[in-house]
């Protein structure tokens, strides 16, 4: 930042604090990266990315099996440690060894080889949930180097962008108002949504670098009777 550009904006120069100028020149800055080519989630690695989306369109058969699977078992949930080759066995037993288990199982087994490979994983935490209300209601960020995030079916996570949220409004920042009136964010266009079949990788507040940056988002009102299947992969 220099004198004349001061000059342009009618700011005296003498009056800007030299802490003031260093602290406008380090700002930190953070991009979403989205694209239909799987190979744009590994731009989670830039610095200056904090989310990184695969867009895919669900086939007709994965659709059909996750709404067979939703009409059978109402709510469940499924936690567990798994690798690349164990997924499929772990999952299709938990799923109830038919042939719509079969179809969700094989996908994420895809979804987790993914995972492993990006970040040279060996086992990752997944958990694959039905949910009939919003499990983290409230914006937030999470204590974790990435998470990686996909809805099968219902509505997806909700997200801000970097520039459009004001952190000292997360949490207990909040004074106990709700995301809509505490000013963490201005508008209701601000909001950003995933879109159901959308692989994401959210980077959270532990991977290195990234501090005070991880992506703030939380998940989605729920309508009455309206469901969603959510998985998530965590590093372990």
């Amino acid at each position: 930042m220099n004198q004349t550009s001061l000059n342009h904006g009618h700011i005296d120069p003498n009056h800007i604090k030299q802490s003031d100028i260093k602290q406008a020149e380090t700002a930190v800055t953070r991009r979403s990266v989205q694209s239909y080519n799987a190979e744009a989630l590994a731009d989670v690695y830039q610095d200056d990315v904090n989310i990184a989306t695969w867009q895919r369109t669900l086939s007709p058969d994965l659709l059909s099996a996750v709404q067979q699977l939703l009409s059978s078992d109402h709510l469940f949930r499924i936690s567990t440690s798994v690798t690349p080759h164990n997924t499929y066995d772990s999952l299709y037993d938990a799923l109830g060894s038919s042939d719509h288990a079969q179809v969700i199982s094989e996908d994420i087994t895809e979804i987790v080889d993914m995972f492993c490979c990006l970040f040279d994983l060996k086992q990752v935490g997944l958990r694959l949930t039905t949910l009939d209300r919003a499990m983290c209601p409230k914006f937030h960020v999470d204590r974790v180097p990435c998470r990686l995030v996909t809805t099968y079916s219902g509505i997806a996570t909700e997200w801000l962008p970097h520039e459009f949220v004001d952190r000292q409004k997360l949490g207990v920042g909040s004074q106990g108002k709700s995301d809509e009136e505490s000013g963490l964010y201005q508008h209701q266009s601000d909001i950003r949504r995933l879109s159901t079949g959308d692989v994401a990788l959210l980077k959270g507040e532990s991977w290195l670098g990234n501090e005070g940056a991880g992506l703030v988002h939380r998940s989605p009102a729920l309508a009455n009777k309206e469901n969603r299947l959510l998985l998530t992969l965590d590093f372990n």
